[in-house]
């Protein structure tokens, strides 16, 4: 058959008809101009903009888990009030509404796509915002996936958009091929996320035909065309068998010589539970609270908070489950808190716990609905703030804690001020857990939110594996939550690190639980030390394979 070849970036094997996704919408022809109604037109585009923008957040809310925080972050690009500003002033000049959207957003797109890379990948996003907005306002039809028929589908696509397949399930699509992207690409977050098979920038991809039958192997990059029955039948046999092997490993989390390591899934409310436990989840490391508090003029009550808390407490009976209090401010503001201070960059600002010291009612709030929501339930229910850098914050977060009755209480350790001097922390908390990405943020002086510097947010940085080092050895537990712990190989390096606990989308847990198994505690600590002593990301990924020999085997 003939092969081409992408990076796969989520493993498995999917081989079905392709479908090959529609054209972008058309642009808008140069030069167009509008009647002479200023407002009208003004008024017009900003309908249309929200409009996306609350198609988005509805779609991600249906859809939760990864690609509810995916569509949230599109949604908030949509409503940017720079790119709103732009198009207003481009309406002035007598710019049509539909041309004015199409280059304020081609500005930007064309600075990120220049750099490539993770930018690049960033600049997708920005086509496909402007393209559902033209399409408003033109009323065109954007989108677009044929209904799930006897047999799924393999997506083709030059690149997939988050709110066009956020809501697919494995029955529907067997794969994701890309022509553009990367690992770092929507595509590949949410692809991991389902459990899908996906290859990207996979050269060609958009010459395949609609209907050809596709072969994919998201752990080799391959994509074939037109298989024969035996082709397909010894891909497929040997995926089952690396599944077999992954399946296998049950029960909790352990290396090869039982050293025992928690695995547990991070989850944004109750629609994720099922998820969860589906995929062997030994708890909750990451319960982000703050889904019941975006979007909203009005704080939720205390009443519903516990209904929803109750909900995830009441799933995971004996297991622990912790649960971050809201960490709002930065990219997630909340419309009912008054104004503060304007900030020049929020996310040196007011966020986390600094803003729950301002407003503390709504902390207690939480607490007391937390606390509430605990009563008569078997889960070790723990809590822990977001953005902890000194001892004294640390302190007065936990003494609001023991006030409403909550007996665990930690930090995340996001702060390179918290990890430096983690055993200042410690005698005060009963655990750490390491937010890994805006560690990295604060340690490299990299706004997350840039996409010009995602390269320093590759969670195999040294002097990140460093950090992570200093704060598991300060003496009471540590875990990492978020998808840093994702990677089976990163997995094992921050095991030998010293960290207890690894925290990820459920989907990711099967196969971080066979990594674990195949390995040593011996063997995970010397893939960390290699890793410790390069000095780029890429090194330390290759160093740390090294040591972890039984990796090819899973097809990782």
């Amino acid at each position: 058959m003939e092969r081409l070849t992408g990076t796969g970036v989520s493993p498995g094997v999917g081989h079905g008809p392709a479908y090959l996704m529609g054209a972008a919408v058309p642009e808008p022809p140069a030069g167009s101009r509008h009647g002479g109604d200023v407002v009208a037109e003004v008024a017009r585009a900003e309908a249309a903009v929200e409009r996306v923008a609350a198609d988005l957040s509805a779609r991600g809310e249906a859809a939760g888990g990864e690609a509810r925080d995916v569509l949230a972050a599109q949604a908030m690009i949509a409503r940017d009030p720079v790119l709103s500003s732009e198009v207003a002033d481009l309406i002035n000049a007598g710019t049509a509404a539909e041309r004015a959207v199409y280059e304020a957003f081609m500005r930007y797109h064309d600075m990120l796509a220049e750099i490539g890379g993770y930018l690049g990948e960033r600049a997708a996003d920005l086509a496909d915002i402007r393209d559902r907005v033209i399409a408003e306002l033109a009323g065109l039809r954007t989108g677009g996936l044929p209904e799930k028929g006897d047999t799924p589908y393999v997506l083709v696509a030059r690149d997939l958009a988050p709110a066009d397949t956020a809501l697919l399930t494995k029955d529907v699509v067997a794969a994701f091929v890309t022509e553009q992207g990367g690992p770092t690409s929507h595509t590949a977050i949410l692809a991991r996320a389902m459990g899908v098979p996906a290859v990207v920038a996979c050269a060609g991809a958009t010459a395949i035909v609609n209907q050809t039958l596709v072969l994919v192997d998201g752990a080799t990059g391959t994509v074939g065309l037109v298989p024969s029955e035996e082709e397909v039948a010894a891909a497929v046999e040997a995926a089952r068998t690396r599944d077999s092997a992954v399946a296998a490993v049950t029960g909790p989390g352990a290396t090869a010589d039982g050293h025992p390591v928690a695995l547990l899934a991070n989850i944004g409310g109750p629609r994720d539970i099922e998820t969860a436990l589906e995929h062997g989840a030994e708890g909750v490391g990451l319960y982000r609270t703050e889904f019941l508090f975006l979007d909203r003029d009005t704080a939720p009550s205390e009443e519903e908070q516990e209904a929803a808390y109750r909900e995830v407490i009441s799933a995971f009976p004996g297991k622990p489950v912790v649960v971050r209090v809201l960490d709002a401010g930065a990219d997630k503001p909340l419309g009912f808190l008054p104004p503060t201070e304007k900030e020049p960059n929020p996310a040196l600002g007011a966020r986390g716990i600094r803003i729950m010291r301002i407003f503390p009612d709504i902390l207690a709030g939480q607490l007391r609905a937390l606390a509430r929501a605990a009563e008569g339930e078997s889960a070790h229910v723990q809590v822990m703030a977001p953005m902890v850098a000194t001892p004294e914050e640390a302190a007065w977060f936990v003494a609001a804690c023991r006030a409403a009755g909550l007996r665990s209480s930690g930090v995340m350790v996001e702060v390179p001020a918290a990890a430096l001097r983690a055993a200042d922390l410690a005698p005060g908390v009963d655990f750490f857990s390491i937010g890994t990405n805006d560690l990295a943020q604060y340690a490299f002086g990299a706004d997350r939110e840039v996409s010009a510097l995602a390269g320093f947010q590759d969670p195999w940085q040294p002097v990140l594996l460093d950090l992570v080092a200093m704060t598991a050895s300060a003496g009471v537990p540590c875990g990492v939550c978020g998808e840093a712990g994702a990677d089976p190989a990163l997995a094992c390096v921050l095991v030998g690190l010293g960290v207890g606990s690894l925290s990820m989308a459920a989907p990711a847990l099967p196969w971080v639980r066979a990594a674990l198994s195949r390995h040593t505690f011996d063997q995970c600590r010397a893939a960390a030390v290699a890793a410790r002593a390069e000095t780029t990301p890429d090194a330390a990924r290759a160093a740390a394979r090294a040591h972890l020999p039984a990796l090819p085997d899973l097809g990782l």
